[in-house]
Order: C-alpha cells, then structure tokens, then sequence
C-alpha cells in the first residue's frame, strides 16, 4: 500500500494571507524652524495618532539671521547633523505619506532655497519651504482637537523662533473648523533675544517688544 503524498513547503501558502489584519499606514513629517527641528513618524487610529517615533533637536537655524539675513555656515552644519539622524529614523519604516517643511529662516534667508538644496543632497529629505499661510492653516489643523466646538470662533498664535502666527478660525454650520484669517510677524525666540535684549530683558526692551507686537496686530483687527 502506498503512502500518502506529502509535500513540505519552504513558506507559508499565499492564501493565509488574507487572513491576516492588514497593517495601519504609517507617516512622517518633519518641521524645519528658526530654533528646532522636529520629527514625528504615526500611525491613524480611530482616536487619532498612535505616535510610533518622535525626534526633536534645538539647532538654531536662524542664528544671525537677522543681522545678516542668510543663515550661517554654522547654522546649517547643525541643521543638516540633525537631519541626518532624521533621515535614519525614516529609513526603518515603510512611509505611507510624508511631509518635511520648513519655516521662517529659510522663507527670510536669501540662502533659504539654496539650503533646502544641499539638505536634498546631503541627506535624501525634500525640504518644502511653505508659506506663512500654509503654516496657519497646518497650526489651526493640529488645534482642531482642541477647539471647543460650542465657540464659534477661536483664535490661535503659534509663537516659533523667529516668527508669530495668528490665526482667526471659524467653527461653520457643518462643525469645521475653517481658517478666517492669518497674520505672521517677525518676532520670535531668536528674533526678539537677538533684536532686543542683547544687554538683557530691561523695562526698555520689554516696552519695545510690546509696541512692536502691538503694531502688527493692528492690521489684524
């Protein structure tokens, strides 16, 4: 009598996959800033983000930024160090989707453009260089959670290194959360230390940082 036939299989058959639970997309984003550099890799749940890696740095892009108005050899080394490590982070996960932005020092700097360039080069990641629109309207998303929905307004500053966002949102029928308007003015951490208390923070430079504040809301009225 014959023995019944058996075949061993090296790997599991195609067919059992489909049993198996199909893995949630995983994303990153990375936020380029006059002071910091950021980096949050998550996955969507149904009750929002599961944070699978976070990653922050202080590199003080803008350094000098003011005086000279291009950002320093100094200042990109650090930045590009930390971006580096950035970039390795990356490389252990299967991205579904990305965004790398970048701010205030490379939308001022008139080597802005030419830095995102050479991050490109020297670590693979695709820096945008958004508008002070397009920051708002990111700032006002991350708050939506936040926003309590029975006030029909919300307004919403995003003080960064070397600018301030505000943003006047609109909570409509439909319960979005609609950007209104936008402001953006020079004065952050970098700016406002590096223009105005050099000496330290004195009565005069604490009045001259307000009369400034002061004068670009003005149009935001």
């Amino acid at each position: 009598m014959k023995k019944p036939y058996k075949k061993r299989f090296s790997k599991p058959l195609a067919y059992k996959k489909s049993f198996q639970k199909p893995k949630a997309p995983t994303f990153a984003a990375i936020d380029l800033g006059t002071t910091n550099c950021r980096l949050l890799i998550a996955t969507p749940t149904p009750a929002g983000f599961a944070v699978r890696e976070t990653f922050s740095r202080i590199t003080r892009l803008g350094e000098g930024l003011i005086s000279t108005g291009s950002l320093s050899e100094r200042a990109m080394k650090r930045t590009i160090s930390a971006l580096k490590l950035c970039a390795k982070k990356l490389e252990k996960y299967r991205l579904a989707g990305t965004r790398f932005v970048a701010t205030e020092a490379c939308r001022r700097a008139k080597n802005g453009a030419e830095f995102v360039k050479r991050v490109k080069k020297e670590t693979g990641i695709d820096l945008e260089i958004i508008s002070f629109e397009e920051e708002c309207r990111l700032g006002v998303a991350g708050c939506v959670p936040l926003i309590n929905r029975k006030i029909r307004h919300a307004l919403v500053f995003d003080i960064g290194g070397g600018s301030t966002e505000v943003s006047w949102a609109k909570i409509d029928d439909s319960n979005t959360v609609c950007l209104e308007g936008a402001l953006s003015f020079p004065l952050g951490v970098i700016t406002v230390s590096e223009g105005f208390t050099g000496k330290g923070l004195s009565s005069a430079a604490y009045r001259a940082v307000v009369g400034k504040v002061v004068s670009y809301l003005q149009p935001f009225e």
